[in-house]
């Protein structure tokens, strides 16, 4: 009976590299740990017990330990990009409500800018940064 495990183990292992989800192989282990177990025993209730047994705990006790270094949810990148709310800039091009282009500095960098309150607002007033629009600052005068 061992010779039947030995397969299903490569089945199990022929498996996981065809899938990319890291489970089927503690199947594969369980099967190759019962292989070993067959050799000392021919019942096969023993056997299939081994194999189950062996399966539920590879999978439970390793899972999390390998989706904490699969980790398969998207990360998002924050970026400074937040870091200019609640600052001071200068307006480098005036802001127009209309098309929503204008320009500000804040710090060494400049940024396309709305207005918050959809007013134009002149080239060279001060603004406050009140947030992020995509990639415009939305901007309020002081």
């Amino acid at each position: 009976m061992w010779y039947i495990w030995l397969i299903a183990a490569g089945v199990f292992f022929v498996a996981e590299i065809i899938t990319v989800g890291f489970m089927i192989f503690w199947l594969g282990i369980a099967a190759l740990i019962t292989c070993i177990v067959s050799l000392f025993t021919s019942n096969l209730i023993i056997q299939m017990s081994v194999f189950v047994v062996l399966s539920a705990l590879l999978l439970l006790l390793t899972r999390p330990f390998v989706d904490k270094f699969a980790n398969n949810k998207e990360t998002v990148l924050t970026t400074n990009a937040y870091s200019i709310i609640g600052k001071k800039a200068i307006v480098t091009k005036s802001i127009n409500p209309v098309t929503h282009i204008g320009q500000i500095k804040v710090g060494s960098e400049k940024w396309t800018a709305k207005s918050l309150d959809d007013k134009e607002i002149s080239e060279g007033d001060t603004v406050k940064v009140e947030g992020i629009d995509g990639v415009k600052a939305v901007v309020s005068k002081i």
